[in-house]
């Protein structure tokens, strides 16, 4: 129980495991809070299908307890999820005190962030091009991203108020309302991304993203077979 083996554990589930908006299927329903562990554990890690946060975040924290670490339950937000679920509970992430720092582990983000452990102080820290820092809202902390050839830019503001399970209740709730509106068009929310040896690959949409040594290159999939492909890669991990 060490920070090597910390970082090793955050940057391997990353490329291990996919975060995948299609691995729970909205017409299976909405659970945030009341969820089967085990059955999270054989569809996300075990089936390799991935998850959101709430599935991913949600099963590291358990494999640290397990381990010994001291991690406390988290909660942020993003400026689109305030502006569809109406909760500043909505992002799950961990923090693990250890020999005297703390540090913020996230294994459920889906967009450029850390793939290791983000020392809590006011440093800027880099880590594979992309530069991080942790700025004081008052409310809470905005954690802060910055590329190679980008400006800062907020990945998600948290507080450190230890949360529980129960806590992301009112953020089903606003999300069962919202699948349930019959006027509702749209369909399967595509959010797909991985940790790949130099670098991140996510899919919002059609809108392809690749982080290479901190470098963001993006572009639109208009092509159906084309995006179906990169789904697939993204999910299976073949992106070599």
């Amino acid at each position: 129980m060490n920070f090597e083996t910390l970082r090793k554990l955050q940057r391997r589930h990353l490329m291990a495991i996919p975060y995948s908006s299609l691995a729970y299927p909205l017409a299976e329903g909405v659970d945030v809070v009341d969820l089967d562990d085990d059955a999270v554990f054989a569809r996300s890690v075990v089936d390799g299908r991935g998850g959101a946060c709430y599935h991913l975040n949600r099963l590291f924290h358990r494999l640290l307890r397990e381990l010994g670490y001291d991690v406390t339950l988290l909660a942020g937000s993003t400026g689109e999820g305030r502006q569809n679920f109406g909760t500043d509970v909505e992002h799950m992430l961990n923090r693990v005190a250890l020999d005297g720092d703390e540090w913020l582990v996230d294994v459920g983000y889906p967009g450029p962030t850390y793939v290791e452990p983000l020392r809590v102080c006011d440093a800027v820290q880099t880590q594979y091009g992309s530069q991080f820092r942790l700025v004081d809202q008052g409310s809470g902390t905005a954690l802060q991203r910055r590329g190679r050839a980008t400006r800062w830019g907020v990945v998600y503001t948290f507080t450190t108020k230890p949360r529980q399970w129960s806590d992301w209740k009112e953020m089903e709730e606003n999300l069962r309302t919202i699948l349930a509106d019959p006027g509702r068009e749209d369909t399967q929310e595509v959010l797909c991304g991985r940790t790949v040896a130099d670098g991140q690959v996510f899919m919002r949409q059609r809108r392809y993203l690749t982080v290479r040594d901190g470098r963001e290159q993006v572009r639109t999939i208009t092509d159906d077979n084309e995006h179906r492909m990169l789904l697939s890669r993204i999910l299976s991990g073949d992106l070599d």
